[in-house]
């Protein structure tokens, strides 16, 4: 039996590219946790998770402090053994952020490894279901851009080939979303989708009047309407609109997607795999949603979501949102307005070790 010597963790800090606001935060930095696996046999994996701004070195601690001593000895082979095992051993702290994120980080190095080994892109060893996924954009969508410089943006978006645009809700009244909307698509035509993202600002009155006047504008989803924690107000809502419901980035565990779509509270789910917990529970939630005939459009780490989206029949879409090119040495690869997964065993990430150890916090946490 092969087994883990050594976990290797760090932390990075990455600014993002462009101005991110929406409607209750704005988005200064992506810590970025990075766990490294290595096993008796020379052989190794790297997974991540992601904080926008605090937490990260709260996952780091729970790394260094508990899971990584958890694994020493134990067989990488055992992914969902492990999983769960992981998932039981910190039960006091479940489910909640930074367990989900911290057990992310382990459970995609292990993914790593294990298609390593087998010699398999993700996408083929997670399932082989697509060959390319449509792409959107929510990079020029910001809550605080005016309407040029919306329309400019999702303008240039729609000539390099994306399919759709995001664009953040919740002004504060709803006539100064609508402006912008209404700009946007006129600007854009009939053909080009429109996602809304609320990022769970409103309250459940709120969300029903908002998205009686989203209606005319056609969107593709509308995405946070309320907090994630209010389910019977998703299900009012979904009762009383057209407008697709998504929901999913703000939630930690497959069962409460399971209520969600049991009940109709939503019609697409936004699994991330940061913070369900990682690769082994995101295909749960993704099987889970197709056999509910609902799409699975996860939310941001494109990197990682490409080969997942690939891997599973019922997703729709992968959200562009560049955020590891500081510390990696390639790139996805778009072709037609589609993400192309990557034919390279692993995960599909090259990350650049010389980058990441100028910007790591501090040495790495060794673990044996």
């Amino acid at each position: 039996m092969v087994k883990i010597t050594r976990v290797e963790i760090q932390q990075v800090d990455l600014a993002p590219k462009v101005k991110r606001t929406d409607a209750i935060q704005a988005f200064l930095t992506q810590e970025t946790p990075i766990v490294r696996l290595f096993t008796d046999d020379g052989a190794e994996g790297t997974g991540y998770a992601y904080t926008i701004g605090q937490g990260g070195s709260s996952v780091v601690a729970m790394l260094r402090d508990h899971m990584g001593p958890w694994l020493i000895g134990r067989d990488p082979a055992m992914v969902e053994e492990l999983w769960k095992g992981l998932y039981f051993f910190t039960h006091a702290t479940s489910v909640g952020g930074i367990t989900s994120f911290a057990l992310a980080a382990i459970d995609t190095a292990l993914w790593d490894l294990r298609c390593r080994r087998a010699g398999l892109p993700l996408h083929v060893m997670a399932g082989g279901a697509q060959r390319r996924v449509p792409l959107y954009t929510t990079e020029g969508g910001w809550l605080h851009l005016e309407h040029k410089a919306l329309v400019d943006q999702t303008l240039e978006a729609k000539a390099q080939g994306f399919g759709g645009a995001k664009i953040k809700v919740g002004r504060p009244h709803v006539a100064e979303d609508m402006r912008r909307l209404r700009a946007v698509r006129e600007a854009v035509g009939p053909d080009f989708e429109i996602m809304v993202d609320a990022n769970q600002a409103f309250t459940v009155a709120e969300a029903i009047r908002r998205a009686r006047h989203y209606e005319s504008v056609d969107l593709a989803w509308y995405e946070e309407p309320l907090p994630a924690e209010d389910i019977d107000g998703h299900v009012r809502l979904s009762q009383s609109t057209s407008l697709p419901i998504a929901v999913g980035e703000s939630l930690y565990h497959p069962s409460h997607f399971r209520e969600y779509l049991q009940r109709g509270a939503c019609s697409i789910i936004q699994a991330d795999v940061g913070r369900i917990g990682g690769i082994t529970p995101w295909l749960k939630c993704a099987h889970l949603a197709e056999t509910f005939n609902v799409a699975i459009c996860p939310h941001f780490l494109m990197e990682l979501h490409v080969g997942l989206c690939a891997a599973v029949p019922n997703a729709a879409w992968v959200e562009y949102i560049p955020q590891l090119d500081e510390v990696t040495t390639g790139r996805i690869t778009i072709t037609e307005g589609h993400a192309v997964p990557s034919d390279r065993p692993g995960l599909g990430i090259d990350w650049n070790w010389a980058a990441i150890d100028k910007k790591r916090n501090g040495p790495p946490a060794i673990v044996r």
